[in-house]
């Protein structure tokens, strides 16, 4: 559909006056749709809002890919409505432990993706960089408190993360080690949340 049937079809059908080189700006990445403008695009589309978010990062692109309203996802996660908003703005997440599993529920959010949409992605971060480099066992209930996952599960992967760590510095302080300077270690916790992903595996 050309942009301009598509500017057609959001005003005809919505009432929304978008012009076509506004469309066009949303084809290629250059502007984003607003969550009406998304809803209404959907439909002028024939598809769900979700086919139009390549991949849903934040809690208000997966929000609008699952067709939720503001009320009905705080209703779900027994929120107050200004509360949740407040939060989707900012992008960070202060629901309980009950909550944040009726939002992954509501969502569809395996423990990565709620991570990430809930603005955790450099709290964990820091606190797997931190395990790394000193006593991992004493991070094992933040990151558990952080991270929607079995204890065990996070116990081992902070283990394999502080270990591996540890095998890079001492390699690179090595006897005879030539030009060794740390970058491994460091290059090692710039990819720290990758290799805890990884560690845990799907």
């Amino acid at each position: 559909m050309a942009p301009g049937h598509v500017a057609y079809g959001l005003r005809a059908q919505y009432g929304l006056f978008v012009d076509p080189d506004t469309v066009v700006a949303w084809e290629r990445g250059l502007a984003v749709p607003g969550e009406q403008e998304l809803t209404a695009l959907a439909g002028v589309l024939w598809c769900s809002p979700a086919e139009l978010i390549a991949a849903p990062t934040t809690l208000r692109e997966h929000r609008v890919a699952r067709g939720l309203s503001v009320e009905e996802l705080a209703r779900r996660t027994g929120v107050a409505p200004a509360a949740y908003q407040r939060m989707e703005n900012e992008g960070r997440w202060r629901g309980n432990e009950r909550q944040t599993v009726a939002l992954a529920e509501a969502l569809g959010l395996g423990p990565r993706s709620l991570i990430t949409a809930t603005g955790g992605d450099e709290p964990l971060a820091e606190l797997l960089r931190d395990a790394a480099t000193t006593r991992w066992q004493a991070y094992v209930k933040p990151a558990v408190k952080l991270v929607p996952l079995p204890r065990p599960v996070v116990e081992s992967a902070l283990r394999e993360l502080h270990a591996e760590y540890h095998a890079r510095m001492a390699a690179t302080s090595s006897w005879g080690a030539s030009g060794a300077t740390g970058d491994e270690g460091r290059a090692f916790l710039d990819e720290i949340t990758g290799h805890f992903w990884a560690a845990v595996g799907p």
